[in-house]
């Protein structure tokens, strides 16, 4: 089974603009797949690529515009999958955007370590990118019934969204953790500047069990035993193998909002998870409100992007306790949104409304999450 990605009709709209199409996103989100989906509406005159492939590397490593004409001959469509394999890839795409305009490349990166820095001053005003995450619910519901989806929430907050585990329900525990301890690791032990597994693996440990808490780099860096700069190093790799992202707080200097504090989540929350080893269902958590507000802030990021949607996001609270979840800023509105998995202590915060007028806070729960995300 297929499920349709949401992004594909953007990329396809932006096909023969004259840009090279860069995809990103985590291993096993499903990249391969949608790329064969967009050749099936393109299958004359096109090709793929898997550049994991040794002699599709050498292919196309250090050569020029003529060696890369005969490589490719008369194709219009061209995909190149694990583009980051290929040594200098910025600058071979730069001469195939300059020499052959009438070539589209979609070019697909498992991380943003290298493809963005390769590509980033090569193709300066030739590339146009999309980031491709796990599934989303809006992605999902195209299989489910709104009541079935509703029964299969539970189960999707503990196991994440993953194609293969969404797909593949029978060996879901199985392959999350195959997935975590395999995928999730494979770029980011590459990395030139991972070289002890076992100080990140406590480091993702430690993140996935202060979601939906402000996190200090220096306690962080206490608990694990190395230095704040090192923490914050990781961190910023782990946020370009798309496996966490960061909220700032908001603030617009009033003397009692807190700047410098961030709070960290998973894009999946079956990730988080297994990396905790907790899989129990939510009547037998104790993190079940924290494990929603993950989930669903996830879910909204992933809107966000999906629909092309610009918006600023933040958390926000200030040194007397008040706080807000999650901030969107964008069109000229500031909406506030408390997640709560249940609603009996859910208290607009004054402060917040007094000062920032025109905002507003809204209460997101199981009940009516559904026009959210």
């Amino acid at each position: 089974m297929v499920i349709k990605r949401t992004i594909q009709s953007n990329i396809e709209r932006s096909l023969f603009k004259g840009k090279v199409i860069i995809i990103y996103g985590a291993r096993q989100v499903g990249k391969t797949t949608l790329v064969k989906e967009i050749l099936k509406s393109n299958p004359h005159e096109s090709e793929y690529y898997n550049c994991d492939e040794i002699d599709i590397r050498q292919a196309l490593v250090d050569k020029t515009s003529t060696e890369l004409k005969a490589f490719f001959g008369n194709k219009k469509l061209v995909i190149l999958d694990e583009a980051q394999r290929i040594k200098n890839i910025g600058l071979t795409l730069k001469i195939i955007a300059d020499n052959f305009p009438e070539l589209q490349i979609i070019a697909t990166g498992s991380s943003s370590f290298d493809l963005s820095n390769e590509i980033a001053e090569p193709l300066t005003g030739r590339k146009i990118e999309f980031y491709l995450y796990p599934f989303s619910l809006e992605e999902i519901r195209t299989i489910y019934s709104d009541l079935e989806l509703a029964r299969l929430l539970e189960r999707r907050i503990i196991y994440g969204m993953y194609p293969e585990i969404v797909l593949n329900e029978g060996e879901a525990e199985r392959n999350l953790k195959n997935l975590a301890l395999s995928y999730t690791y494979k770029d980011i032990l590459q990395y030139q500047s991972i070289k002890n597994p076992e100080i990140l693996e406590k480091l993702l440990q430690a993140l996935a069990l202060q979601i939906g808490n402000e996190v200090s780099y220096n306690e962080l860096a206490s608990l694990i035993g190395i230095d704040k700069n090192t923490v914050s190093n990781y961190i910023q790799i782990l946020e370009k193998a798309f496996i966490i992202f960061r909220l700032r707080p908001f603030s617009r200097n009033l003397r009692n909002e807190l700047k410098k504090m961030r709070k960290i989540y998973f894009y999946d929350t079956g990730i988080r998870n297994v990396l905790i080893n907790n899989l129990n269902s939510l009547d037998l958590r104790q993190d079940t409100d924290s494990l929603w507000g993950n989930f669903i802030i996830s879910e909204r990021i992933k809107k966000n992007n999906n629909f092309d949607f610009s918006k600023n996001v933040y958390f926000w609270r200030n040194r007397q306790g008040q706080e807000i979840d999650y901030l969107e800023e964008g069109a000229g509105k500031l909406e506030g949104f408390e997640v709560k998995w249940k609603d009996d202590k859910f208290k607009k915060p004054k402060t917040f409304l007094e000062h920032y007028s025109g905002s507003s806070v809204s209460l997101i729960n199981k009940e009516n999450f559904g026009k959210f995300v």
